[in-house]
């Protein structure tokens, strides 16, 4: 309760989208982190909607999956399909990105949720999936790092799909988190999505 007061006193609280910077500010203690978010096509509602919706998310790695507060169809692409192995073998990529590639393969990205907050090449096979057609409801990128984590977010917030992305190479696993979760709590509890209300969640 007192994180979320002072986060709204540096954020504001006007709109949704401060709420999502609100938990990002608590989740990385920077209150100059709320300026470096990015929303594209109207992703809070989508995000909301296909929460509600039971959208099935996928996470870039097991750290951002466990810190999810909604267990119930979040799964890892690195626990997602038994080719994983050969297609990175095959093609000399990283692992997050064969695991993402595997679930194209056997379609099931299609109106999916997918967070990634650690691997800048998961996000840039992920542009380059929706650019073959996948059509995700939510991309959240966020990975931290000097090689590729800008170009890489900055890749998702070209598409045509609502995203919630940071500048930059700041972010990291915590913030994609932060992000899911938020979005978790305005879409169980339709009074925490009016302005000014008091979150029990820290």
């Amino acid at each position: 309760m007192k994180s979320r007061s002072i986060a709204q006193q540096i954020v504001g609280n006007n709109t949704i989208e401060d709420r999502i910077k609100q938990r990002c500010v608590i989740a990385t203690g920077d209150p100059k982190f709320k300026d470096l978010l990015q929303f594209k096509n109207n992703p809070i509602e989508n995000g909301i909607a296909c929460i509600r919706d039971e959208s099935t998310i996928y996470t870039d790695i097991n750290m951002v999956k466990v810190g999810i507060s909604r267990k119930r169809e979040v799964k890892c692409v690195l626990d997602s399909s038994r080719c994983i192995a050969e297609l990175t073998k095959k093609y000399g990529i990283t692992r997050t990105s064969a695991g993402f590639i595997a679930l194209y393969k056997e379609n099931k990205l299609q109106d999916s949720i997918i967070v990634i907050g650690n691997s800048p090449s998961a996000a840039i096979t992920v542009y380059n999936l929706v650019k073959k057609g996948i059509n995700p409801r939510l991309i959240i990128a966020t990975p931290v790092g000097f090689v590729n984590a800008a170009k890489s977010k900055a890749l998702i917030r070209t598409l045509n799909v609502p995203s919630i992305t940071c500048t930059g190479t700041r972010g990291g696993t915590p913030v994609a988190v932060a992000i899911i979760n938020e979005l978790i709590t305005l879409a169980i509890s339709p009074h925490s999505a009016i302005i000014n209300h008091q979150s029990a969640i820290e």
